[in-house]
């Protein structure tokens, strides 16, 4: 029983055992499948204590073992129970995990997870190539930005909290940045800072290299007046003001902001759109563009990222049908025919990286994969991935039962083929360019 698994990665020995230790790599080893979350990563991977969140309040306590800590060749951890949350995931009987490091002959590392459990092997071998993945992916991630001249910086962050957020935060912190979250209450500790969207503190950005804007509410929901309201609301005049504040304060060099496909307009049928694309027609085409116009400090490198529909199942769509999908209720939205631009989260993350680092990036980029799929493509696929079949055509007014008429044609009816030019020209390379490569490494298939 338990597992033992084995990958070789390009990079020295101190460096991964190092990346172990960083504040974010738990929540980037997690797979976003398992109803598992970090809520306290250990202070210490020689003998500090994570806690994860299980479904129900449930807790596992992963204690580190001062006895077995080797830099940087070795550090271990045992669940333990501490408390009666933690009591019912002890009921799967022991879990000691031993990561070893070993230094290859061309300068290289070969990293072995050893788990001793009663689960079988084949219930952990999904999570442990997710996990090794992850790593390696990430690890080449923090080398390329340092090529490209990324030194450790400090990062100002809104909306970290969020799906895209709290992983963007996470990949920053394991690359040696200072993460600062900028959040709507009470600041605690020295890490975060508390922003008032609409009259920031003059020194809100002291100390700051460069700020990523993410802040904004959802966008999914009925587009009645209220909701319409706050879409435009929570991103336009905050984003203007945190972009002053940036262009005031010495030292911000860059201003990334999100931003989103939807500027290009619901109805672009026969249409390769570009960063180059004229706008599009509709509300979410207006705010777009009132958004990106309001994120141009002067004086300072901004980027949009004009972001396609991201792939998680943590968030957006794919947490929305992936149930859907395994319970064989799955199929095509509408004719199937309208094009769909999407993007695995890692890749999404990467491009604000590339954001950070790369000056060639100026105004809007496409964040999207290279290969779009049309809706037809994109049932087909995620059946497939799932094991399920993808049959069973949805009707054009199922979704405005959820999102009303208009949210229904702007988010889930919309036909847009988007192309990555800006991402190209930099020749800028995916993790997963393919659907069915992003959705089994996000599902675990």
């Amino acid at each position: 029983m338990g597992i033992e698994f084995t990958s070789t990665l390009d990079a020295p020995i101190d460096e991964v055992f190092g990346w172990f230790a960083k504040p974010g790599a738990l929540r980037r080893l997690l797979p976003p499948w398992q109803p598992m979350r970090a809520v306290h990563e250990a202070d210490s991977i020689a003998d500090g204590r994570a806690v994860l969140g299980l479904p129900g309040g449930l807790r596992w306590q992963a204690q580190h073992v001062a006895a077995d800590f080797s830099p940087p060749h070795r550090f271990v951890d045992e669940r333990v129970v501490d408390g009666p949350r933690s009591v019912p995931a002890a009921l799967a009987g022991p879990w000691r995990h031993e990561h070893e490091f070993r230094e290859t002959s061309d300068g290289r590392t070969e990293v072995i997870d050893r788990v001793h459990t009663t689960v079988p092997e084949a219930l952990l071998r999904s999570t442990f190539e997710f996990r090794h993945r992850q790593l390696a992916d990430d690890l080449a991630a923090h080398h390329n930005a340092r090529i490209g001249g990324l030194e450790p910086s400090v990062i100002a962050v809104s909306g970290a909290s969020g799906l895209v957020g709290s992983a963007l935060c996470a990949l920053l912190s394991t690359g040696g940045h200072r993460v600062i979250r900028l959040v709507r209450r009470r600041a605690v500790g020295n890490d975060e800072r508390s922003w008032d969207p609409g009259s920031p503190a003059a020194n809100l950005l002291d100390g700051v290299d460069a700020v990523v804007h993410l802040a904004g509410a959802p966008i999914a929901g009925r587009f009645t007046d209220a909701h319409r309201a706050a879409i435009r609301d929570s991103r336009v005049e905050p984003t203007r003001r945190l972009a002053e504040s940036a262009a005031s304060t010495a030292g911000v060099h860059t201003f990334v902001s999100a931003s989103a496909i939807g500027f290009y307009g619901y109805d672009r049928p026969g249409e390769t759109l570009s960063e180059s694309s004229a706008r599009g027609g509709g509300f979410l085409a207006e705010v777009v563009d009132d958004w990106e116009q309001a994120a141009r400090p002067p004086g300072v490198r901004t980027v949009q990222v004009r972001t396609g529909i991201v792939q998680s199942p943590l968030g957006g769509t794919l947490r929305l049908q992936r149930p859907i999908y395994t319970a064989g209720l799955g199929g095509r939205l509408g004719s199937g025919r309208q094009w769909l631009s999407w993007i695995d989260l890692d890749d999404l993350l990467d491009v604000y990286l590339r954001a950070l680092f790369d000056g060639r990036l100026v105004g809007p980029v496409n964040a999207v994969a290279p290969e779009p799929v049309t809706a037809a493509e994109y049932a087909k696929t995620l059946g497939r991935v799932l094991h399920r079949p993808a049959v069973l055509p949805v009707p054009e007014f199922g979704p405005a039962l959820l999102l009303g008429r208009q949210g229904a044609r702007e988010l889930a009816a919309a036909d847009q083929r988007v192309a990555c030019y800006g991402l190209d020209d930099v020749k800028h390379v995916f993790r997963r360019p393919s659907l069915e490569a992003s959705l089994r490494h996000q599902l675990g298939r």
